[in-house]
């Protein structure tokens, strides 16, 4: 039996499936958008009310939004508040956000357009056993819950090859109980919820991976395992993960510190579907948003001293994929 048309068939389809996969590279495009180049920008949340993207400049010390109908970038200063990460937008509350500064957990209010905001009060004081830490990365859960998690202070020595870290839950009342869900972290950075799975998704950017919880009715985590693990054959691949979003089909977007590109990594197959570069070599994180849930924010930063757009903010479109709109934090008094 011949297997020449067998052959010819399969090579058929593989020049059918490259030609669709370049085709669909060539669909998806990138644009910074106007704004400044923030030192290190972090923390994308797509406002669905106000058709806004929020995210913050860490050392920076500034909160941003940008516009979407505008097409414009605002951004304002806190006074006493310094560094920035993450901001959390608040349920019913459109002018008041919730942000980590330092070892603190503060809420403030702006109006989305001066360059002053202004700070309410204290939500939760880590104490002074966590002065040598601040927070990083945070975001809320569907049920309203904020998580965040800590990174040892820059000045004190190198990051990645300290364990000071740690990640909590704060279930959104004022002066009421932070819940340490894990600690020996490096620096506490990606999180998402891809409703899917029913599963929690996390990074530690030291480790060189992404983990996979199950979460319990209570928001706590148990049954810690390696989803994916970023080093190959044993070597360091050369940037790590830092910020992580998905789509409703549950697959991660994953940003790349030192990598140039955020990463597509398929939920079921546990593979990298597809890479996108980024005109910066520090991609910090991503958020889907836009009208229709379609577009993909990325946030990057410019330390030591790169070129622009290094810092920029960044729009892809064309990827084929949506998020959810993003949830808010339930706060009571």
């Amino acid at each position: 039996m011949s297997l020449l048309p067998y052959a010819m068939t399969v090579v058929s389809v593989a020049l059918w499936l490259f030609t669709l996969i370049g085709s669909m590279a060539a669909e998806c495009g990138i644009q910074q958008l106007p704004g400044p180049l923030s030192y290190l920008g972090e923390g994308p949340v797509w406002d669905v009310d106000s058709q806004s993207l929020y995210y913050v400049d860490i050392n920076g010390a500034e909160i941003l939004r940008y516009d979407y109908v505008e097409n414009k970038t605002y951004s304002a200063k806190i006074d006493g508040v310094d560094p920035i990460s993450p901001i959390i937008l608040v349920q019913g509350k459109p002018s008041e956000y919730v942000l980590g500064t330092g070892n603190k957990i503060v809420l403030v209010s702006w109006d989305g357009r001066s360059d002053k905001g202004t700070l309410l009060k204290t939500l939760y004081d880590l104490g002074d056993s966590q002065k040598h830490v601040r927070f990083n990365d945070g975001k809320v859960d569907p049920q309203g819950r904020l998580y965040a998690g800590t990174m040892q202070l820059e000045s004190l020595g190198d990051i990645m090859q300290q364990k000071e870290g740690k990640l909590y839950r704060f279930d959104g009342k004022a002066g009421g109980k932070f819940h340490q869900l894990k600690a020996g972290i490096s620096i506490s950075n990606g999180l998402t919820w891809p409703e899917k799975s029913n599963k929690f998704y996390y990074i530690d950017s030291a480790a060189l991976n992404i983990k996979e919880f199950d979460v319990l009715e209570n928001g706590d985590l148990q049954n810690e395992t390696v989803f994916y693990d970023l080093q190959v054959g044993g070597k360091n691949s050369g940037f790590v993960a830092d910020g992580m979003t998905h789509d409703t089909d549950g697959n991660l977007y994953v940003a790349t510190w030192g990598g140039s590109k955020l990463l597509k990594i398929n939920l079921k197959t546990k593979k990298i579907e597809q890479e996108i570069a980024i005109p910066a070599k520090q991609v910090t994180s991503a958020a889907f948003g836009g009208p229709n849930m379609d577009e993909l924010f990325v946030t990057t930063a410019h330390t030591g001293n790169q070129d622009p757009p290094a810092g920029a903010l960044f729009k892809i479109t064309g990827l084929g994929a949506r998020g959810k709109p993003m949830d808010k934090m339930i706060l009571t008094n």
